[in-house]
């Protein structure tokens, strides 16, 4: 059973690594950003809590003008981790690099709120 459980987790790891390889550019280019209202598509780039190496991830986000939601229901998410270690962070948006900081609520819905600078 461990073995079956070990595989499923690499099998995930492996299909987010390609989706956000093809995915990541094209919204650090500013394909799918989010209007200062509304729903759309971030790079969130975090410092890894152990490597001290940034770390890009695309998420879906709500925007409300410098105020952005994002949330996963994924409990083993490295970049919840990362941004609980240091709540400084990069949004691309609009093909810009904006600083920010994030605050984690973790739950059954682990909601990260950020605050444009």
């Amino acid at each position: 059973m461990t073995s079956i459980r070990a595989a499923q987790a690499e099998l995930t790891r492996t299909a987010f690594r390609t989706l956000n390889s093809v995915v990541r550019p094209a919204v650090i280019a500013g394909a799918g950003n989010p209007f200062p209202v509304g729903g759309g598509a971030i790079v969130l780039e975090v410092t890894g809590r152990v490597s001290g190496e940034p770390r890009q991830v695309p998420l879906l986000t709500t925007r409300l003008g410098d105020k952005l939601m994002v949330s996963t229901v994924r409990s083993d998410s490295q970049w919840l981790r990362n941004i609980k270690a240091d709540p400084n962070v990069v949004v691309h948006l609009c093909g810009r690099r904006r600083t920010a900081t994030a605050e984690v609520t973790l739950g059954t819905l682990n909601v990260v709120a950020i605050s444009l600078a």
